[in-house]
């Protein structure tokens, strides 16, 4: 488990101060996948890095398995860190050591036996899926091969939270997938609690149980994936699953967008609405997918002027929510008042 609160950092450069991290309360529970996204800039980074005290915060605490870090002295909190795995976007393996040596670090530094690390080298690099490339060395292994030795190395030591900083970001799609999908294996198989720390909205999708947007050092908006996508009026919801351009609508229609807000949805919606409006409806574009079990998405239609104005009830019956995407008509000109010489006359 982490628990973030109020965390606060400030860099001071002679007389000037940047607030990198204004206040920030987070939490990720236990066998959770959290994710923080934001813009560049946006403070990400040395929220990981305040995470493990390599950065340490200005003020707030840090609170990783009941344990505030940032009241630790230096031989503790070397002995907290042991149970946070960090996997970073630069794999950092050595490159004169082969993959089961590289995993092999933390246990050589804490002086673990030569039979007991190599069981457990072995053992990682299985769990990972490369026990057959425990010879090889990083320049003859793929990217996602190299972040996996990584990953296997993170886990060396029994964590108990795995702080993931940008890890996919260096990664052709399907690498992306397979490390996606063995970090959601471990969090099931371990137990782990992961911080996801990332800028790739389709990533996020894939692996997050919740996602947080930091924005110039402050989350603006979080909640459970699945709870964003289906609000309307979430900005973070709607960055994770953009509009596309979709198909001109046909002459005296009008256009809608209908967003899933219910786990209810019928799949033949479209037919359903057309049988209930009593007219056709006209797809023009559509993002939909499934979550967790959960189908999401949204979609732009049109219908005919004459009832358009029941759309929304009957799309409402449907678990979809119904927003004109026409622009409201001009107002008509009020006539000027007639002069009071007029009125009198």
């Amino acid at each position: 488990m982490i628990s973030l609160e109020q965390l606060t950092k400030v860099y001071e450069t002679g007389s000037h101060r940047t607030t990198v991290l204004d206040r920030v309360d987070f939490r990720v529970d236990t066998g959770e996948i959290a994710a923080v996204v934001g813009p560049s800039g946006a403070g990400k980074s040395t929220l990981a890095q305040c995470v493990t005290l390599l950065e340490r915060p200005t003020s707030g605490s840090v609170v990783v398995n009941g344990d505030d870090l940032t009241r630790l002295g230096e031989r503790d909190l070397r002995v907290a860190r042991r149970r946070i795995g960090t996997v970073f976007q630069s794999d950092g393996l050595f490159g004169r050591r082969t993959a089961a040596q590289n995993v092999a670090l933390p246990l050589e530094y804490l002086g673990v036996t030569k039979a007991e690390t190599r069981r457990r080298v072995a053992e990682l690099l299985d769990r990972v899926g490369l026990g057959h490339r425990a010879d090889a060395r990083p320049h003859e292994l793929s990217g996602g091969q190299r972040q996996r030795v990584g990953i296997a190395r993170a886990l060396a030591l029994r964590p108990t939270v795995l702080l993931s900083d940008e890890a996919t970001s260096g990664l052709d799609p399907a690498s992306t997938t397979s490390i996606v999908d063995l970090l959601r294996e471990l969090r099931d198989d371990l137990g782990l609690s992961i911080l996801f720390v990332t800028h790739e909205m389709d990533t996020v999708l894939q692996i997050a149980d919740t996602v947080a947007r930091l924005d110039h050092g402050r989350i603006v908006e979080r909640g459970r994936v699945l709870d964003l996508l289906r609000d309307p009026a979430s900005a973070l919801g709607a960055a994770l699953r953009p509009t596309r351009p979709a198909a001109g609508a046909p002459d005296g229609s009008r256009t809608w967008r209908l967003d899933y807000v219910s786990a209810d949805v019928p799949t033949d919606w479209p037919t359903t609405l057309g049988s209930a409006l009593g007219s056709p409806v006209s797809l023009l574009g559509a993002s939909i997918e499934t979550l967790g079990g959960a189908t999401v998405g949204h979609a732009t239609v049109a219908v005919p002027e004459a009832v358009a104005s029941r759309l929304p009830g009957v799309a409402a019956a449907l678990g979809l929510t119904a927003r004109s995407l026409d622009p409201s008509p001009a107002p008509t000109p009020t006539p000027a008042p007639a002069p009071v010489q007029e009125l009198v006359r």
